[in-house]
């Protein structure tokens, strides 16, 4: 099994010097924890990285000399770095495609996700029940427009897991004909698909802001204990 991470976008939102997923944890980049989080389990035996075109950081962390990493250039959409990272996928049944910037996953999430593979043909992604009160704002506006109810709603997290075939047929022709792809479970929801939500730990969060960052640091420290 493979693992992609789409790592080519620029993080504006974290306001540093450099793309967010170069930002340090520690001893490590948030790339890196994020890489060897998969590298971890015994059935990921391959990390595509997809860097975007200008990146000349990631060949001088020390994981960019891993055998099992490898690189691919990625696009200016999420989509285009997934689709150019499962283009050197090779002859593999199923990819694992994973955000660079969730330095938290817990190996006990990656089980329960791998574990798919037994009885689904779909894939499905590791996400989270909502938990807080949510609401919609008004069109363009900062006021409430109404509450939502939040009974089946989930945040999707990362990784997610479907097969290589599959997933490649439901990108592109989500790319053709010009759907919203946040994620690759939108991709074949597009495509008529429902993936499987596996329940997933809440700290397993995505850096995206300054202040994710002490959060992140905190829950790596619990991961290692």
């Amino acid at each position: 099994m493979i693992a992609v991470l789409p790592a080519a976008g620029v993080g504006s939102r974290m306001q540093a010097d450099c793309p967010k997923q170069y930002l340090t944890i520690g001893r490590h980049s948030i790339l890196e924890h994020a890489i060897h989080a998969l590298l971890r389990h015994p059935r990921i035996q391959r990390v595509i990285v997809a860097i975007g075109p200008d990146d000349d950081q990631f060949a001088q962390l020390p994981i960019a000399q891993d055998p099992r990493v490898s690189v691919a250039i990625g696009g200016r959409q999420r989509a285009d770095s997934v689709m150019a990272g499962l283009r050197l996928a090779g002859d593999v049944e199923w990819v694992l495609v994973h955000d660079a910037a969730r330095p938290c996953l817990h190996a006990d999430d990656l089980e329960r996700l791998l574990a798919i593979t037994e009885h689904s043909k779909v894939g499905g992604i590791l996400a989270a029940p909502v938990r807080d009160t949510m609401k919609r704002a008004e069109p363009g506006q900062n006021a409430i427009s109404h509450t939502v109810e939040r009974q089946d709603l989930w945040h999707a997290l990362t990784p997610q897991l479907f097969p290589l075939a599959l997933l490649k047929q439901c990108l592109q022709r989500a790319l053709d004909e010009g759907a919203s792809v946040t994620d690759e479970a939108s991709a074949l929801e597009h495509c008529g698909y429902h993936p499987l939500l596996v329940n997933g730990r809440a700290d397993n969060i995505k850096v995206t802001r300054p202040e994710d960052l002490a959060l992140a640091a905190f829950y790596l420290t619990q991961l290692d204990n």
